[in-house]
């Protein structure tokens, strides 16, 4: 066939000579005429070949896969492997005819010949890229995916056939051994390792961030270094994109992860719980003991009652053993407002539907400081939405602040100006009133 086609040039070519030489047409203008009808000719066959297989085998092709059951083969679609291969079959034309149909043009045929060599490489390794991005998607679709993502992992085979495929184009193009191309790439090992550097240690950081379960899609990771504070997005080869909270995206290289410190708060939304530890300043002057009036008002509160009466006995049973003289209040044991107002606040939070009960509660004093003494609330919500959180503990806080005044306690706050201004308009009227009496 081939040889059918070179006779049929040779025979053109010998026909528009003699055709047009006959109307005194010039030389230059005949050869620009038999070129333009033979590269016409070798387009309309390209198109037309590739017009069917595009428009006729590929759309049976998607039909065909539309209605098959499973939904796997449907990522083929989505990722146009099959539209990216269709581009495959005027490359393969190109390459058979242009030797044969330029002939008389061997210069020609011979570019032709070869772009239709780097075409059809690129289509073929295009297409293997798009079923690696396949093999994802299906690969994505398993629960197990977001635990071990292999995005940096196809990345790298991506990396590798186009490398590959750039010395196969290379070795076609010059006339090249593969071996002697791969044994100069031997001897400019340590400029390639310059060269992918960050890939080198964006692999080995992505093997050892999934080996170890350090990071996946859509955990929230904190960074201070690089200012991220958010939802890991995606995690490649050589970057993790994080969408922080006020929706800004943060790109991490992969290995810095692994350099650097990082927390995932992974554990705190599987946990069920997520914590608060937040301490008021109890002014410290406001701290004393109960008497029977204070006792008396503390039996009424309905977190205390059973507390108040419980500690009661225990209290006065060890100071009937030990003979204690109740007249000196020092003596002894008794209650104090600040002790009751930290067990007013654990009957409280044990009881608050908003907290998770099976999880660590405390109520703890810290240590004073000129600030006043804080009470800290170490307590874990029932919800890790972060709307529920905040909403919990400033209902829990509120609360707190409201009823501190009800066990004669004083939130250390320190003066303001209003403050300093009541304070010495005060000291201005006592002034006063101590003149007029003198």
């Amino acid at each position: 066939m081939i040889d059918n086609i070179v006779s049929s040039s040779w025979q053109l070519r010998t026909w528009l000579q003699s055709t047009l030489e006959s109307s005194n047409i010039p030389e230059w203008l005949i050869y620009s005429i038999d070129f333009t009808i033979r590269a016409f000719i070798l387009l309309i066959i390209s198109r037309v070949l590739f017009w069917a297989s595009k428009k006729v085998l590929l759309h049976y092709a998607v039909k065909l896969v539309n209605k098959t059951k499973t939904k796997r083969d449907d990522f083929l679609i989505k990722r146009k492997v099959l539209h990216r291969f269709s581009h495959v079959v005027p490359a393969i034309i190109i390459y058979l005819l242009s030797k044969s149909l330029f002939a008389v043009y061997p210069e020609v045929g011979r570019i032709l010949t070869n772009f239709a060599v780097i075409y059809m490489v690129a289509v073929i390794f295009l297409t293997i890229s798009a079923l690696l991005n396949v093999v994802e998607d299906i690969y994505n679709t398993k629960e197990y995916s977001a635990e071990r993502p292999i995005k940096s992992y196809l990345q790298l085979i991506n990396i590798i056939l186009y490398f590959v495929g750039g010395i196969l184009l290379l070795a076609y193009l010059f006339n090249l051994e593969v071996a002697g191309i791969f044994t100069g790439l031997g001897a400019m090992a340590a400029v390639l390792m310059l060269i992918f550097k960050d890939t080198i240690l964006g692999l080995v950081a992505s093997i050892q961030l999934s080996t170890n379960k350090m990071l996946r899609v859509g955990d929230w990771i904190s960074m201070p270094s690089h200012n991220a504070d958010g939802d890991v997005l995606e995690v490649t080869l050589n970057t993790v994109k994080v969408q922080n909270w006020d929706k800004t995206i943060t790109t991490i290289p992969t290995y810095a992860l692994i350099n650097s410190p990082f927390m995932n708060w992974r554990g705190m939304s599987e946990s069920g719980g997520r914590r608060i530890k937040r301490s008021i300043n109890i002014d410290m002057r406001s701290v004393k003991l109960c008497d029977e009036k204070m006792i008396a008002k503390f039996k009424k509160i309905h977190h205390l009652q059973s507390y108040i009466e419980e500690r009661e006995a225990e209290i006065d049973e060890y100071n009937k053993i030990n003979n204690v003289d109740k007249s000196v209040k020092v003596n002894g044991r008794r209650m104090t407002n600040l002790g009751v107002f930290r067990k007013y606040l654990e009957n409280y939070c044990s009881q608050h539907p908003g907290l998770n009960q099976e999880m660590t509660l405390l109520v703890r004093h810290l240590q004073p400081t000129e600030k006043g003494i804080p009470i800290e609330l170490y307590v874990f919500t029932a919800s890790t939405k972060w709307a529920i959180y905040e909403g919990v503990q400033a209902d829990i806080f509120d609360h707190i602040l409201a009823v501190i005044p009800e066990f004669e306690l004083s939130v250390f706050q320190k003066p303001s100006g209003d403050d300093l201004q009541s304070a010495v308009s005060g000291l201005g009227e006592i002034m006063l009133q101590n003149k007029q009496m003198q």
